[in-house]
């Protein structure tokens, strides 16, 4: 199994966040790619550029995502097929944004929102999470999640447990 992980807007493809739970999935055995996005802030060419990659796949995978890169994963899997995808303060229902209802193919989907995120609204997971029927964690931490890290990495290391369990 591979583990795709999709950036936030403004961030890069091995920040913090990014790094700490490429190692898990590392640890699980799984391989890791992070798609670099930082040459464009547009969200649809993001997705363009990760279906591209995922085009070239022929293992199963998940898909990881934070913030602009939550909204790229959970687009592209409308049309892929994702064994699961793990979204940190995903960027949903932002006006500007061309996407606006989310209908992944995927069945196992798991949030992770903190409280005091300024930056995305925390109603945006709960709205999407009440719709999809999934998992969403409201967890202490801003938007980068950063202070709540290890919560994060936890929560990150039993998904990619239930994940590999039921294959």
């Amino acid at each position: 199994m591979k583990a795709y992980f999709s950036h936030g807007k403004e961030s890069g493809p091995w920040g913090t966040k990014i790094r700490r739970l490429a190692k898990i999935a590392e640890n699980r055995g799984c391989g890791v790619e992070s798609i670099d996005y930082t040459d464009t802030m547009d969200p649809d060419l993001r997705i363009e550029r990760l279906l591209g990659v995922l085009a070239k796949e022929q293992d199963e995978f998940v898909l990881v995502g934070s913030s602009m890169g939550g909204y790229v994963s959970l687009v592209a899997s409308q049309e892929v097929h994702a064994e699961a995808i793990f979204l940190m303060a995903p960027a949903l229902y932002i006006p500007g944004f061309e996407r606006q209802e989310y209908r992944s193919r995927c069945s196992h989907i798991e949030i992770v929102h903190g409280w005091s995120d300024d930056v995305i609204p925390v109603e945006n997971s709960i709205k999407y999470a009440k719709q999809a029927n999934c998992m969403l964690h409201l967890i202490s931490g801003d938007h980068p999640l950063n202070s709540s890290l290890e919560v994060v990495a936890g929560l990150f290391e039993r998904f990619l447990q239930q994940v590999t369990d039921q294959r």
